[in-house]
């Protein structure tokens, strides 16, 4: 998965130039549903990674421990809240041609 940290996606909503937007498909609403296709994937990596980084802090006894543990939990937890939301990132990756997609009924 790329670098969330470092993308450029904004974390507070933008408007676009539709004009641009739709540019490469002629079709506004092929670039949105494109967009939304990458945004599910996006978002799937981003849960992925997070549920990985807090079974880490999983404990299965209660203990003293248990309250750092869980100040590390809501670091991370907080970390990811502060990300761009997947929308913004598959947009952002959708201006910027990273984008891989075909029509499968124009191809054929």
């Amino acid at each position: 998965m790329q670098d969330l940290k470092n993308t450029k996606a904004p974390v507070s909503t933008v408007t676009h130039d539709r004009n641009e937007f739709d540019e490469k498909t002629d079709n506004i609403y092929e670039a949105i549903s494109i967009a939304s296709k990458r945004a599910i994937q996006i978002n799937s990596e981003i849960k992925k990674e997070l549920l990985e980084k807090l079974e880490e802090f999983a404990t299965y006894s209660d203990s003293l421990e248990e309250v750092f543990e869980n100040k590390e939990q809501i670091e991370v937890s907080k970390f990811y809240e502060k990300l761009p939301k997947p929308h913004a990132l598959a947009v952002m990756e959708w201006l910027e041609d990273k984008i891989y997609y075909r029509n499968t009924e124009k191809d054929a």
